[in-house]
């Protein structure tokens, strides 16, 4: 077989050749996996280059390049794609705490906390220690799987290998997962051990705090953290945003604006995070023209910024302003969700604005905007508000058969608004909600069902609710009231005993409702047990309750005493000197009612008489025979304002029935600006009786039957006046004319 040798020459050149195209080769291969490395090109590049990068450098021999490896895991989880950044990180035979932290970070990043927590147990199991970078990593995923155990173990281990030393991510990274699940207290005493802090330390304790809903100590650790922090401790966006929010919470406005200067004090009040904080901080402290300040700084106003600045107008029942802020977020081109007209109607049910709170309603299906079950549930509180309860239960039906699921705060108010109504069948129907729902635990829920069976004389089930549940105050309230609904005094009496046996302090409106029970029954004995509780337990003399005793000793005939409790209320409102006045009324000294008035007008220039006030007084003044004093008073209430109305005039003309001026009620009735009833005829037709005026009480009677035709009273006072006159005659025919219209005489009765 022939063999060609090359020429000596030839050869080097073609050696020289395939060397010059190896160089070539390799040079693109380490400029393109520099390249990669390097990242300097952009996410989608990363897409449709990777998988041949990951070639090349499968191809050329470097798989198993610890830092290649780590990029390729960065890169296929920044694109979502776990499984391949999990086959990179299993083809490697060598892995070192670097390429750990690499397939731990990929799953964490992209939310696979579970994932991340086994790479770290199997890490554990290959024997490779932690470092300070895993070890934040691995607790932030114990916290949001609310793994407290694995969390507490990694604890341990940090502990042994003393890597909080130095290190302030680790103790922070601690500080997160205790307060993330609950242990704020754990969480404090890890804080406390740090040896090196920085402000994300502090900001992970701050709200740690919030989450956990200890505003007040969230504030003093964001006070402390000013104080002692040095310039690594300051305060960054997302504490000062923990910090509004607590102001917010608290209702703290000073602090809140302290902690504002702060902001400006650092320049961190330009972040968008930490100006909508602000507007949020001043919003839930009610504060409108802070408010409007901060909003107005804000320069991106999104769908938060606005609904904030509506909202602190609806929980003022500012409902014009609302709606203007609203005109002028549609006109910026934003569109409201289900938060923002949620804020809107809770204005209008705030206002008590009823028919623009139902004209907003309309608004909002012609636009056709998403009604959801915020909106719903919303509507539902809005029209319980407004005593709609008819609407209330349509709309609380409609919801069901939409699949909306109802809140405790919508359960409530269809059940209050079945209690007015005395819907009870339908009430039993929301009743069986709660049960398939499993609210019972929920002691609001259950109270109301208490309360509305009560007015639907259904004590026996609410018993059975009151002993089916483990009861609060506001339970204990709910059966005593039902059984003053229903009669049942000395039953709400008895449970008052029963409260105190078991430890139970009965509030303000325990109180009310029992000396409420006394005043009924004139139970004087009762009444005195309470008050004797109210001063051996040092509460509080608040004007409701004083004025409830004040009330309650009264009608049970100690007018003195209730005096003297007058006396002691420091703040008395018109409530509390109507009350008085009344009283003195019901024992017939319109005297001392007269003067308890002129104290009133003396007593605080806030403080004006209303409708209520003038009317205890003319029947005071009617129990008393005072008819000067009378016609003085019912004069005077054009100086503070106020019409008289229909009560107002039937107390004059019963005071001047009484006394004989006859002429002056009929006078007196028939220049009222509004149309009299059969009520204030029939009160000077009594009149008329006592003073035996037959002529003058045919004419009222014939007026009286007209106003009301089906008043039998009326038709019998009318024939004994014929009677009393010998016109028998027409008594006869005021028979027939009772037979004819149908009226029948009321048997009489006796409680003897």
């Amino acid at each position: 077989m022939l063999a060609f040798k090359f020429p000596k020459l030839y050869r080097r050149r073609l050696c020289s050749y395939c060397s010059s195209i190896a160089d070539s080769e390799a040079s693109y291969l380490n400029k393109h996996i520099e390249s990669f490395l390097s990242n300097n090109n952009g996410f989608e590049d990363y897409r449709t280059s990777l998988l041949p990068t990951h070639a090349y450098i499968i191809t050329t021999g470097h798989a198993h390049n610890r830092f290649l490896a780590s990029k390729l895991i960065a890169s296929y989880a920044a694109l979502n794609q776990l499984d391949s950044a999990t086959q990179v990180f299993d083809f490697l035979a060598v892995r070192d705490p670097f390429l750990w932290n690499s397939i731990i970070k990929a799953h964490f990043s992209n939310g696979n906390y579970a994932q991340a927590v086994d790479f770290f147990s199997e890490m554990r199991v290959f024997g490779t220690l932690p470092n300070q970078f895993t070890i934040p990593m691995v607790v932030s995923a114990c916290a949001e799987l609310g793994s407290v155990c694995i969390g507490m173990s990694v604890h341990c281990l940090v502990s042994k290998l003393n890597l909080f030393h130095g290190n302030s991510a680790v103790g922070a990274s601690f500080v997160y997962m205790y307060s993330k699940c609950g242990g704020v207290e754990d969480a404090c005493h890890v804080f406390d051990e740090m040896p090196v802090r920085d402000v994300v330390a502090w900001t992970a304790l701050v709200i740690g705090y919030v989450q956990n809903g200890e505003s007040e100590q969230a504030l003093q650790c964001l006070c402390k953290m000013h104080r002692v922090g040095g310039c690594g401790e300051r305060p960054n966006s997302r504490t000062l945003e923990g910090g509004f929010q607590v102001c917010g919470d608290l209702g703290a406005l000073v602090e809140g604006r302290c902690l504002h200067g702060l902001a400006l004090k650092f320049g961190t009040v330009s972040s968008r995070i930490v100006q909508s904080a602000i507007l949020s901080m001043y919003s839930k402290c009610g504060s409108i023209e802070d408010s409007r300040v901060s909003f107005s700084e804000v320069v991106n106003k999104d769908l938060l910024s606005w609904t904030s600045v509506i909202g602190v107008y609806s929980r003022l029942g500012c409902i014009y302003e609302c709606f203007r802020m609203f005109s002028r977020m549609l006109d910026n081109g934003i569109y409201p969700d289900g938060m923002v007209i949620s804020c809107l109607i809770s204005g209008f049910a705030n206002s008590s604005k009823v028919s623009v709170g139902k004209a907003f309603h309309g608004f909002i299906l012609r636009r056709n905007y998403d009604v959801d079950r915020i909106v719903c549930n919303s509507l539902l509180s809005m029209y319980c508000k407004f005593g709609l309860d008819t609407n209330c239960i349509k709309l609380f039906g409609e919801m069901q058969r939409r699949g909306f699921e109802s809140n405790s705060n919508s359960i409530i108010s269809a059940i209050s608004s079945c209690a007015r109504l005395r819907a009870t069948r339908f009430g039993r129907s929301i009743h069986c909600h709660v049960v398939r729902n499993l609210m019972f635990e929920n002691v609001s829920v259950v109270n109301s069902l208490i309360n509305m069976y009560g007015k639907c004389r259904s004590l026996t089930v609410a018993q059975r609710l009151f002993y089916n549940t483990k009861p609060d105050i506001a339970t204990w309230n709910s059966l005593i009231s039902s059984y003053n609904d229903n009669g049942e005094y000395l039953d709400a009496l008895n449970l008052f005993d029963k409260m105190i046996s078991q430890g139970m302090k009965p509030n303000t409106a325990t109180l009310l409702s029992l000396l409420s029970a006394c005043t009924h029954i004139a139970s004087l004995e009762n009444g005195r047990k309470i008050h004797n509780y109210i001063i051996e337990e040092g509460i509080k003399y608040e004007v409701s309750v004083a004025t409830s005793l004040v009330d309650m000793y009264a009608k049970c005939g100690q007018i003195d005493t209730a005096k003297e409790i007058f006396d002691l209320v420091e703040e008395k409102d018109v409530i509390s000197w109507n009350v008085m006045i009344s009283c003195y009324g019901m024992h017939g000294d319109g005297k001392s009612a007269i003067e308890i008035f002129e104290q009133m007008e003396k007593y605080n220039e806030r403080i004006f008489p209303n409708e209520l006030t003038f009317l205890a007084l003319l029947s005071a003044c009617a129990h008393a025979g005072l008819v000067n004093e009378a016609e003085s008073l019912f004069e005077r209430m054009k100086e503070y304002s106020l019409v008289p109305t229909l009560k107002h005039y039937a107390c004059m003309v019963d005071l001047y029935g009484k006394s004989g001026g006859l002429d002056k009620a009929e006078a007196l009735i028939l220049s009222m600006p509004f149309v009299p009833d059969g009520g204030i005829w029939g009160s000077l037709l009594t009149s008329c009786k006592m003073h035996n005026n037959a002529e003058m009480g045919l004419k009222i009677a014939k007026r009286t039957i007209e106003a009301d035709p089906e008043n039998d009273g009326y038709y019998i006072l009318m024939s004994d006046f014929y009677s009393c006159m010998e016109m028998w005659d027409d008594v006869e025919k005021v028979r027939k004319m009772m037979k004819d219209r149908g009226v029948k005489k009321t048997a009489g009765w006796s409680s003897v």
